[in-house]
């Protein structure tokens, strides 16, 4: 019985007016992603990849065609829905790590339970977890600033990690790291990957994008390439 697909999209387009000019970032994207995939999205600038990124992480909605999120139509849901799908079913990795710099790694990485209303001592325990997980035990109570750029990084990931997301979506997070931290963090997200998840990562760089299972290339808003390897 073939596993059902966790990301579904079908005849998807999103479409800008410029002045008088119309301009076709997504244009007819047939997509399905499945629980565990592990894929780069690439292509050059103004190819979509940022669009697309968004629309999976209904932080945009397409023009036209249909987005499945975990068999739910997300055209279908009101602002309210589309806020608690964000914040349970997706994680969200940024090149700019986005922390709070006043903040320990511990009450950065609970801050999406404070706003799922979870209790005090319940967000403690699966920070810290959240934190064993991606090896940074040692540094629960160390600020953004006194980490290096690959500790700071991988604080992020357990900040996604933290509700147990159905997908997590990097938005190339290497971009701002050297080679040898780019590995490290790379190997995470592949563990990661065998444990369950499914990620969904952009990247320009093509060794960063070897370690995943399945590269889609695109080009002027259209699927140029989606090859596994």
């Amino acid at each position: 019985m073939p596993t059902p697909s966790i990301i579904k999209m079908q005849s998807l387009c999103k479409f800008y007016e410029m002045g008088d000019q119309v301009v076709r970032a997504l244009d007819s994207i047939n997509l399905d992603f499945q629980r565990n995939d592990y894929t780069a999205i690439m292509g050059p600038s103004g190819s979509g990849k940022s669009t697309l990124m968004n629309i999976i992480g209904c932080l945009d909605t397409p023009t036209s065609g249909i987005y499945e999120l975990n068999g739910q139509q997300v055209a279908d849901m009101d602002d309210d829905e589309l806020a608690r799908i964000r914040n349970r079913e997706i994680g969200f990795v940024f090149q700019t790590f986005n922390l709070l710099p006043r903040l320990n790694c511990l009450r950065n990485v609970e801050l999406p339970l404070i706003y799922a209303g979870v209790s005090p001592d319940e967000r403690e325990e699966r920070a810290r977890k959240a934190l064993v997980r991606v090896g940074l035990g040692d540094r629960i109570t160390h600020k953004p600033a006194e980490l290096s750029g690959g500790q700071i990084q991988r604080v992020a990931i357990a900040r996604a990690l933290i509700n147990n997301p159905s997908i997590i979506l990097a938005d190339e997070p290497t971009g701002n790291l050297d080679t040898a931290t780019s590995q490290e963090i790379m190997k995470i997200f592949g563990a990661l990957s065998e444990a369950g998840n499914t990620i969904i990562l952009i990247t320009h760089e093509e060794d960063i994008a070897r370690y995943t299972s399945r590269i889609i290339r695109l080009r002027d808003g259209k699927i140029e390439s989606d090859r596994r390897q």
